[in-house]
């Protein structure tokens, strides 16, 4: 079956208060239970915040170089991510919903290209 990459950024969560966000985790909790129950869960997790280490690779010069902070700057992060394994778009779209509305803040929905056949 096709993977699907179901992810947000993190401006896209917006400004709430510390107890709106303790009432979201149970939530999102429950849908990635309810994922693992169903058997489509690959993997899903947040990603640490500003606080968080971030570091760059760039092969770009024939040598790679390992940086600290993002490659690019940019206002937009990516805050967290699903990967499912489910048979079409349609449920994958599905499990986004579940997702985002457990979560309370929107999420797009990537397939991923498929895996090369081993030789």
């Amino acid at each position: 079956m096709p993977e699907y990459l179901i992810y947000f950024n993190q401006q896209w969560v917006g400004d709430h208060p510390e107890e709106w966000f303790r009432g979201r985790g149970p939530r999102a909790m429950a849908v990635v239970n309810e994922m693992k129950a169903a058997g489509v869960y690959v993997f899903a997790g947040g990603l640490e915040e500003e606080d968080g280490r971030i570091y760059s690779a760039d092969p770009t010069s024939g040598e790679v170089l390992i940086t600290d902070g993002p490659y690019v700057e940019t206002k937009e992060f990516l805050g967290g991510f699903a990967v499912v394994d489910v048979p079409d778009d349609e449920t994958a779209n599905m499990w986004a919903g579940k997702i985002a509305e457990g979560c309370g803040w929107p999420h797009e929905v990537r397939r991923f290209k498929p895996q090369p056949k081993a030789t």
